[in-house]
């Protein structure tokens, strides 16, 4: 049976380590925020070698599946994501320019959607859902207008902000995670000295 202390020290400094690396990706997300310019720059690489190694093993898992009917479609896929994930590396600025064109129209047709549907629908969630139609529809002009200098600090502030998120969220997650383990560890430990005591005692009575 395990040992229920060195549990908790694991899993307590498994949580140590969840909280580190939500401070590390805290740190890059506020330097990102500061520096958006090398952000994007990093999120358009990073995107590239993703779609590069991913359709590098696509393509070998289309070749190990060769005979299959759906060994041509693989086969197209894998090319792709490799061919994108090329243009991408070779064209970050580019490749950005043309994301942020891609996610402005995406701000402006679902902040038209929502503003007519909270018009039409007018359900319980009225006024939240004006709200994020108009921050929408407002969000997508400025980034469409600003257009294609936006694409220098768009795509870096969103990808500092998805870091810094995730980065408070795994904090959160470690410094609650110890605590939980810490509690558990001080009920635990009464208890045990409470059922090792009789153990001894029956060992004793034996002997004698």
């Amino acid at each position: 049976m395990a040992d229920p202390a060195k549990e908790g020290r694991r899993l307590s400094r498994s949580f140590s380590g969840l909280a580190l690396l939500g401070a590390v990706l805290v740190v890059a997300g506020l330097v990102g925020l500061v520096y958006t310019g090398v952000a994007t720059l990093t999120s358009m690489i990073l995107f590239g070698w993703l779609l590069l190694v991913g359709g590098l093993v696509g393509l070998l898992h289309a070749i190990q599946s060769r005979g299959t009917n759906y060994f041509w479609l693989g086969v197209v896929v894998a090319a792709l994501n490799i061919a994108a994930g090329v243009v991408v590396i070779r064209h970050p600025h580019g490749t950005a320019e043309a994301l942020t064109m891609f996610a402005a129209l995406l701000f402006l047709t679902g902040g038209v959607f929502r503003l007519v549907g909270s018009v039409v629908v007018r359900g319980p969630q009225f006024g939240w859902t004006l709200l994020q139609g108009a921050f929408g529809l407002l969000l997508g002009l400025l980034v469409l207008f600003d257009w294609p200098h936006s694409s220098l600090y768009v795509l870096g502030c969103f990808f500092s902000l998805a870091l810094l998120f995730d980065g408070l969220g795994l904090i959160a997650i470690g410094v609650g995670g110890r605590r939980i383990v810490s509690m558990v560890s001080d009920q635990l430990g009464p208890d045990q000295s409470g059922q090792e005591q009789p153990a001894e005692n029956e060992q004793k009575r034996s002997d004698s």
